[in-house]
């Protein structure tokens, strides 16, 4: 049985570049290769050109101009059962609002699992599609985050859910879309 290709192509984006990885079953992964390794290791996936990849671009960049709040891709993440559910979860926390992984495992009728819950958001090979950024500590700290806690500051400041502060994007975030 032949394996299906996907593509990958870099992304720039006001939080550095982003590699984006999509095939005909959906979108599977955005990476931010400054903070780790490069998506590779997959035997079948490639640099190339995908409607997906472009379609996913197109949204990213209406994300990052404030134009838009809701995300409208097929997803083809690869997780356990588990990991699926909290991503799932993850999808339904509003635009410029957080939760915190207390409040997520709360959700997923699971109270007692919110180090579980963490570790499945760790995981989400979807960030900011798939809004893991929106999660926050229960003290209100932003804890890690793939792309950085700068970036995931960042991110919470386009929505609104943080005030803007001078970090390390600010003077992207006040610069006029184009």
């Amino acid at each position: 049985m032949t394996i299906p290709p996907v593509f990958t192509a870099v992304l720039d984006t006001p939080i550095g570049p982003l590699q984006l990885a999509a095939s005909d079953a959906g979108l599977h992964a955005i990476d931010f290769p400054q903070a780790r390794p490069p998506l590779r290791g997959r035997a079948h996936w490639q640099a190339g050109n995908h409607a997906l990849l472009r379609e996913t671009a197109a949204q990213l960049r209406a994300y990052f101009a404030r134009r838009l709040r809701r995300f409208d891709l097929p997803l083809a993440a690869d997780g356990t059962a588990f990991q699926r559910e909290v991503w799932q979860a993850l999808a339904r926390i509003p635009y410029g609002t957080t939760t915190s992984y207390v409040g997520l495992a709360r959700e997923l009728g699971r109270p007692t699992a919110s180090r579980a819950v963490g570790a499945a958001n760790g995981r989400n090979p979807i960030p900011i599609v798939v809004p893991c950024h929106r999660v926050i500590g229960a003290s209100g700290a932003l804890t890690g985050f793939a792309g950085g806690v700068p970036t995931k500051q960042f991110l919470l400041e386009l929505e609104g859910a943080l005030p803007a502060a001078e970090g390390l994007f600010a003077a992207q975030a006040a610069a006029p879309a184009g």
